[in-house]
């Protein structure tokens, strides 16, 4: 993102000129949606004598792929006229400019092009004529008369490709184990371990007691979430901090011996990360902003603070700052910060907010923590965990697994978060997923007294500290009843049939003559209606929480359920906070779809997130610590090399688990994909048609094909269609879900364009022909519109030429396959769960009628799909979300945004 392509070098015959295609458009990243009859780019010219270079070639619809004729005397080049790519030549002489022929494929200057715009051209030796490719064919253009005659050729060749990774995936086991603990604390003795799971804090007695839950919360009606548990040095108590969709969040404390929190911070606000000064009179803390996903109210000042242990008023430390936490004394505390450059530094700041000390500085550092007597510190880096001596110098020291400067050991094997220290600063302890890893310093370093003289691998296992939980599975029966049932067994449609669901799943469908409605069955009447699967999303973005608090009533994912998608799988989202809504979802604590992700992806350019990979070793660490969270898939994302993402799929398919890729908008790549053998190729080809070659090659694997039509790669998303073509902004059960706010800085003001320069529908040809050769083709919605944008996707796969059957299937059995959830997802058959949609009218006379939902049915569970009040097993109203009360305090704030763009 952070370049403007140049590309397409050709030298002039006498060698003095390079000429080379630029895009000059304003700002310094790349942005999608370009306006190809403004200017893009331009062909600039670069004196070799003189190292001038000259902006040549210029104009509407740009200029591209510079191609000089042997005598010198004319260039060719490409250039865009109202949706055609056109070849023009220029005189080098008097600077006349015309076109040639305009019959060739479309160019790339809308979208990367690191691999040029347009394939090369070529003259031939007597000036005569021009040899390029076009239309799946190489051609000739003679230039005086204009006349195109083919150039006959034919391959024949054998690629060999890769199996396509695909393994079933359990759905809803009736227990499951909690993999996504948050903020483990071991306390300062080491005898008890307190962490975050399912939305309450459960301690554990050390070394292999049973998780229990640590608070008592008053009333049922104040069933709070409860987060960042900290023990105090003397191990007696543990600080958290709570969140409540409509009461918001306090600081409390509660013995560690279990038993109701008393309530520190009063006022309600947003708070994280709290934490108890050594000597335990206070107790620091950070207030954050809202907005978007949860109430901006209460969010103003925020900062570090602090408030006596007992109770009081809040003291402001300081505005900047994160993750406060202290070492040895107790009137300084340590922050981590911004720094220039995109750098983060641990300071330390006295309580009284003065007196700002630097001490380390990293790259890309995403946590600090200072030993307990202030002699050590250990860092998380890259996913890894670091230990080095802390010696305080009075200015930054820089940081990071290369530095030299003090004694520094890697303390993990595959991952670490959430460290902190024994009470005697002697061990280090992490975790990650369920296990709780722990570290004697003598293990990490020769110096220290009593250390091995050959020091131990870190360690490839903890101790796992989680619990089976039950799933939640409804009790009770429900009947759909007289409704046109598309089972997706094949093309199989049941006129008058009867879906029958006991518990979580369908025990009956068929023929309403041959299916019985047990007696005290809640009855849902289907005559004139049309039901289907639920829909499966497999390529969803949206926010679960921001700042490790997950709302209790998400708007988002609401918004999504209403318009009957029952299935995500969202492949990029921060990894603790999507698996811990996965597990909310699956216990029945949050109504939401099925949540399924990658966590966060896999990523290969620079960031504090890079997933570096060298070797498959480093490919096989990754994805276990990503299968410890939760994991089933893996979002492979712009690693440079090919074997680098040849060595995650083969790790991938060691641990059994699938790769989804960042197709990237690279053609060359997407092919290379499709050959190495991923589960699918994520996003659209940016090509505007395939020919013979793709599709044969394609039909030949198993790999699958998401086309996210509605941010397609190559021209205008197919999400602009809809904005210029609808009333979005009127649509009324989108406006019962979603802020008017968030629908109306999309909609409003759309911009539009003739229907040939919508590149949607080419790449919904694209997704039909590779459908009928037997790909699987899945929607994808990525998040741009909530819920909404399924049903977008679903309507231009039909403009692509699908038909309504075809369409369906996409977006439900196909979906299910590609994941591995096909058991138990998909279709309406016996046995499976029971995920259904109920419709007031035909999608298979209408693909538009598909949002025409009355019912969703979600594992068992009946909702009237236009509030999302339960109608049965357990009849209920929804509660409103925070920006319909009277006082909504809704923003879009630091916490979340209205739109995803390139993951």
């Amino acid at each position: 993102n952070d370049q403007k392509d140049a590309g397409e070098p050709a030298f002039s015959p006498d060698g003095r000129y390079l000429y080379f295609s630029q895009d000059i458009t304003p700002g310094p990243v790349f942005e999608y949606n370009k306006d190809p009859n403004t200017e893009i780019f331009v062909i600039q010219r670069l004196d070799r004598r003189t190292g001038d270079i000259q902006r040549f070639v210029t104009g509407a619809g740009g200029s591209i792929r510079p191609t000089p004729s042997p005598d010198g005397k004319t260039l060719a080049f490409i250039r865009r006229v109202r949706g055609k790519s056109v070849i023009h030549l220029m005189d080098l002489r008097s600077g006349e400019i015309w076109p040639v022929y305009d019959g060739l494929d479309r160019d790339m200057q809308e979208t990367w092009s690191i691999h040029g715009l347009y394939p090369s051209m070529a003259w031939t030796p007597d000036d005569k004529s021009i040899v390029f490719w076009a239309g799946g064919k190489i051609r000739r253009l003679d230039v005086a008369s204009r006349k195109i005659s083919d150039i006959p050729f034919h391959v024949r060749t054998a690629r060999r490709v890769s199996q396509a990774l695909r393994f079933p995936v359990g759905v809803a086991p009736k227990t499951f184990e909690t993999r996504m603990l948050r903020w483990v604390n071991v306390s300062p003795k080491g005898d008890r371990v307190v962490y975050q799971a399912l939305g309450h804090l459960w301690i554990r007695d050390l070394p292999d007691g049973t998780p229990r839950r640590l608070t008592r919360q008053s009333t049922p009606k104040e069933d709070h979430w409860e987060l960042f548990p900290a023990f105090s040095r003397d191990g007696h108590e543990v600080v958290y901090t709570t969140w409540d969709d409509d009461k918001l969040g306090t600081v409390r404390v509660v013995p560690a011996t279990g038993g109701e929190g008393r309530v520190v911070v009063r006022q309600p606000g947003q708070y994280v990360e709290p934490a108890f000064s050594p000597d335990g009179r206070q107790i620091v803390y950070r207030k954050i902003e809202g907005g978007f996903i949860r109430t901006a109210a209460w969010s103003l000042e925020p900062g570090i603070y602090r408030v006596p242990a007992a109770g009081g008023e809040p003291t402001l430390i300081t505005e900047e700052g994160e993750q406060p936490r202290f070492g040895a004394e107790s009137d300084r505390v340590y922050l981590l910060k911004q720094a220039g450059e995109g750098k983060r530094q641990l300071v330390s700041i006295g309580l009284d907010g003065k007196d700002e000390r630097p001490h380390l500085t990293s790259e890309n550092a995403t946590e600090f923590q200072v030993s307990p007597d202030g002699r050590w510190v250990a860092f998380v880096e890259r996913f890894h965990a670091y230990v080095m001596p802390f010696v305080p110098t009075g200015k930054a020291v820089d940081v990071g697994p290369k530095a030299s400067s003090l004694p520094l050991r890697r303390v993990t094997r595959d991952a670490g978060e959430y460290l902190h220290w024994s009470g005697d600063s002697r061990s280090l302890h992490w975790s990650l997923g369920p296990e709780l890893y722990t570290l004697d310093l003598k293990n990490a370093f020769t110096f220290l007294e009593g250390a091995p003289d050959t020091l131990p691998d870190p360690p490839a296992h903890g101790v796992n500290i989680g619990f089976q939980a039950e799933s939640d599975a409804p009790k009770g029966t429900v009947a759909v009843v007289g409704g046109r049932i598309v089972t997706m067994k094949g093309d199989e449609v049941i006129e008058d049939g009867t879906v029958v669901i006991e518990g979580n799943r369908i025990k009956a469908a068929g023929p309403r003559a041959s299916v019985s409605v047990p007696a005290g069955a809640y009855v849902v009447d289907a005559k004139g209606k049309t039901v289907i699967p639920g829909l499966i999303d497999v390529h969803w973005h949206g926010p679960f929480g921001s700042d490790g608090i997950i709302p209790q009533r998400s708007w988002v994912t609401y918004a999504t359920l209403t318009y009957g998608v029952t299935t995500l799988h969202d492949p990029s989202n921060d990894t603790a906070t999507v698996f811990a809504a996965s597990e909310l979802q699956r216990a029945g604590l949050i109504t939401a779809p099925r949540i399924f992700s990658t966590g966060t992806i896999l990523y290969g350019a620079n960031a504090p997130f890079t997933a570096t990979i060298d070797n498959i070793e480093d490919a096989r660490s990754h994805l276990r610590r990503m299968k410890a969270v939760g994991a089933f898939s893996v979002k492979s994302y712009n690693q440079p090399r090919r074997d680098q993402r040849q060595q995650v799929i083969a790790a991938a398919r060691e641990l059994g688990m699938m790769v989804v890729p960042e197709g990237g908008s690279l053609f060359e790549k997407n092919m290379s994909e499709v050959v190495d053998g991923h589960t699918g190729v994520e996003h659209s080809v940016p090509v505007a048609k395939i020919y013979a070659d793709v599709r044969q090659l394609w039909k030949g694997t198993q790999v699958g094909y998401t086309p996210t039509l509605i941010v397609g790669y190559g021209g205008i998303w197919g999400e602009n269609y809809w904005y210029a073509k609808t009333h979005v902004w009127e649509n009324d059960r989108l406006l019962r879900f979603v802020p008017r706010e968030v629908i109306d800085e999309r909609s409003r003001r759309p911009f539009t364009a003739p229907d040939e320069e919508y590149n949607h529908f080419n790449l919904a040809r694209i997704a039909t022909e590779l459908s009928r050769e037997g790909v699987g083709v899945h929607i994808g919605a990525h998040g741009q519109r909530e819920g909404l944008g399924a049903h977008w996707e679903m309507w231009m796969l039909a403009q692509g030429g699908m038909t309504p059957m075809e369409v369906l299937r996409c977006a439900t059995l196909e979906g299910a396959h590609y994941l591995g959830l096909d058991k138990d997802l998909g279709s309406l058959e016996t046995g499976k769960l029971a995920d259904l949609v109920v419709l007031d009218d035909n999608p298979l006379a209408d693909i538009r009628n598909s949002d025409h939902i009355r019912f969703v049915i979600q594992n068992g569970r009946v909702y009237d799909s236009l509030t999302l009040d339960q109608l049965a097993p357990n009849p209920h109203k929804r509660e409103p979300f925070f920006w319909q009360k009277e006082k909504p305090a809704f923003s879009f704030g630091p916490s979340g945004t209205s739109v995803h763009v390139d993951d």
